[in-house]
C-alpha cells in the first residue's frame, strides 16, 4: 500500500488531541474525519491540526465511508466495546485507547471479532515504545541483570479535578478502578519485563481521605502481587489519589544486578556495588498524553497494516495478556482472595 491510510477518530476528547498530531506525523497516515457525540466544528479543527477533516455525529455513517481505513477509538472507556465491534464489522482496522474494555468478556469478544474479520489492531499501551522501557529491554536482552526473579512497576499519578478526564474517570462505568483506568500501564510494563506466565494474583485496595478524591466511586489506591509459573514475583501499585508529581517507579532484580528507574548495578559490568551507575535515557515522567510516545507506536501499527501482519508489542492479542491478569486482580480485590489463572 503506497498511499496514506485514512484515519477517523471516534470520540473527540483529551486523548484525541494527542493522537491526531501523532498520526499525522507518522507520514504513513492522516486523520480525515472525527466522530463525536457532541457537534464539532470541522473548519476550526482542520485549522488547529493543519489537515482537512470532516466531522459527524453519526457513527454508522462514518463507518459506511469506504475511504476510511482505520478507526481510532478515543471515546470514554465505557463505549470502547460498542465502537470497536461496529468498526470491525465494517472491516476497519482499529486503534483503541486503554483500557480496551470495562469487562473481560467484552475484551475477549473484541479479540474474537477482530480475528474473524481479519483486521489489524493497536491498543494504546504506548509506554512500551518509550525510551526508558526500550533501553530497559535492551539491558535485559544483553543479560546485564541476569535471570530476573523480582520486579515492581508502580504508577503514581494524582488524577484530581485539575485533569479534564476527572469528570468521567471518577465513575465506576468509565474509570472502573485505579488499576483499570491508569495503573494498567504499570501492570503492562511489569509483564513486559517479567513475562506473562502469571499463576496467581492477589490485590488489595484502599483510598485517600482527602476531599479532593472523595467523588471517586471506587477505591483509588491498589497494590497487586503476582506469582509467576517461572517462580518470579512481581508487584504493581496503582495510585491515582496521591498528591505528588507523576512518578512511574521501576525496580528489577536479577542474578547479575538490579535496575532502579535509570540507575544500574551489574556484576557483569563490574560496577561499584556501593553506588549506582546512572543511565542516560528519556524517562517516562509525565502523565500528560501529549508527552507519550504515540508517534512511534502508530508508525509501527501503520507499517504492520501495510504489510498485512500484526503489529509488534501492542496488538490486541498481546494486550489481552495484560487485561486477563488485570481482571483477575479486580476479582481478587473484590473477593479479598487470591485468584489463580489457567
Amino acid at each position: 500500500m503506497n498511499r496514506k491510510l485514512n484515519v477517523a477518530i471516534a470520540g473527540y476528547g483529551w486523548a484525541a488531541t494527542a493522537h491526531i498530531p501523532a498520526i499525522n506525523a507518522t507520514r504513513r497516515a492522516q486523520v480525515v474525519a472525527i466522530y463525536s457525540s457532541r457537534p464539532q466544528d470541522a473548519a476550526s479543527l482542520s485549522a488547529q491540526y493543519s489537515c482537512a477533516m470532516r466531522t459527524t455525529t453519526d457513527y454508522a455513517e462514518l463507518l459506511r465511508d469506504p475511504a476510511i481505513d482505520v478507526v481510532d477509538i478515543t471515546s470514554t472507556p465505557g463505549r470502547h466495546t460498542e465502537l470497536f465491534l461496529a468498526a470491525v464489522a465494517a472491516g476497519k482496522h482499529v486503534i483503541v485507547e486503554k483500557p480496551v474494555a470495562m469487562h473481560l468478556a467484552d475484551g475477549e469478544a473484541m479479540l474474537v471479532a477482530a480475528k474473524q474479520r481479519g483486521v489489524r489492531t493497536c491498543v494504546c499501551f504506548e509506554a512500551r515504545f518509550c525510551n526508558q522501557f526500550q533501553v530497559t529491554q535492551a539491558l535485559l536482552g544483553q543479560g546485564l541483570l541476569g535471570d530476573l526473579h523480582y520486579g515492581e512497576v508502580d504508577y503514581y499519578h494524582g488524577i484530581g479535578p485539575w485533569y479534564g478526564q476527572f469528570r468521567w474517570n471518577i465513575t465506576k462505568a468509565d474509570g472502573g478502578s485505579a488499576l483499570l483506568s491508569a495503573g494498567c500501564h504499570a501492570l503492562d510494563a511489569l509483564l513486559f519485563f517479567l513475562g506473562t506466565d502469571v499463576a496467581e494474583v492477589s490485590t488489595y485496595h484502599t483510598r485517600s481521605r482527602s476531599p479532593i478524591f472523595a467523588p471517586y466511586e471506587y477505591p483509588t489506591s491498589s497494590v497487586t502481587i503476582l506469582k509467576f509459573k517461572s517462580g518470579r514475583v512481581g508487584k504493581c501499585a496503582a495510585i491515582v489519589d496521591c498528591l505528588q508529581p507523576y512518578y512511574c517507579h521501576l525496580h528489577l532484580v536479577g542474578s547479575e544486578g538490579s535496575l532502579l528507574d535509570n540507575k544500574l548495578h551489574s556484576m557483569k559490568l563490574k560496577t561499584d556495588k556501593q553506588r549506582w551507575s546512572n543511565l542516560a535515557m528519556q524517562m517516562l515522567d509525565s502523565g500528560d498524553v501529549k508527552d507519550h510516545p504515540y508517534q512511534a507506536q502508530f508508525d509501527a501499527f501503520f507499517q504492520a497494516v501495510a504489510e498485512e501482519r500484526e503489529m509488534p508489542l501492542t496488538s490486541l492479542p498481546e494486550a489481552m495478556n495484560t487485561f486477563r491478569v488485570l481482571f483477575a486482580a479486580e476479582q481478587s480485590a473484590a473477593t479479598g482472595k487470591p485468584v489463580r489463572l489457567d
